[in-house]
């Protein structure tokens, strides 16, 4: 009887692994991504520009914040378990960038669109969120160093973040800036990447259906 009890033990974790292992295969092998190749090796570079800040234009401060910030980074594509994923507490609609993965370990965000994400909304985890835009009327925190209060952008732009990011995005009560738990890997002007940046201003964000993808 015992063993008949083993038997059928052993049975249902090999069912269970065989249904889970779908799911696993979506996981995306993000160190080998083109994101981690990049983070790794622009921490190298700054590594060696802290031994020798002269040569580098930087001051030593900024050496050390960038450091930390693809230190950040490189923890984040090494540790995370789902595509990257962006929640709106701004009170307002947000637009962001997302892609649906394909069965692929090598996430992509060359085909990005746009979508909108109502406040309070989270994107769905079986999508990809890759950054998020903000319209040249935005008072932004944080994308300059040591800027805690905000500056509007004047020009709008696409902020990318790395795959794996968990990104949440808040408006400061006391200065009306939007600020966000991590800083950017890249900030893209129009022009500057494969996204489309498309000239929007708040209120025409607002006006959109939110239409992003989340989480039900």
């Amino acid at each position: 009887m015992k063993l008949w009890k083993i038997v059928l033990v052993v049975l249902a974790l090999l069912v269970n692994l065989a249904i889970a292992q779908p799911s696993w295969a979506d996981r995306p092998r993000l160190t080998q991504s083109a994101d981690y190749t990049e983070v790794t090796q622009a921490l190298d570079n700054l590594l060696k520009a802290k031994d020798a800040p002269d040569s580098s234009g930087s001051t030593p401060e900024e050496i050390q914040q960038q450091i930390g910030q693809l230190q950040l980074q490189k923890y984040i594509l090494e540790t995370a378990k789902d595509w990257g994923r962006c929640r709106n507490e701004t009170g307002k609609t947000l637009a962001i960038y997302a892609h649906k993965p394909k069965k692929s370990f090598f996430p992509t965000s060359d085909q990005s669109t746009l979508y909108y994400l109502g406040d309070g909304q989270e994107t769905d985890d079986d999508w990809s969120c890759d950054g998020v835009y903000l319209p040249s009327d935005a008072k932004v925190a944080g994308l300059t160093a040591g800027d805690n209060q905000g500056q509007e952008l004047g020009e709008p732009v696409a902020l990318k973040i790395v795959s794996g990011t968990q990104l949440i995005a808040k408006t400061n009560s006391e200065t009306g800036a939007v600020e966000f738990n991590v800083s950017p890997a890249k900030v893209f002007k129009a022009g500057a990447a494969n996204w489309s940046i498309p000239t929007l201003s708040q209120a025409d964000i607002d006006s959109q259906t939110a239409n992003a993808p989340i989480d039900d």
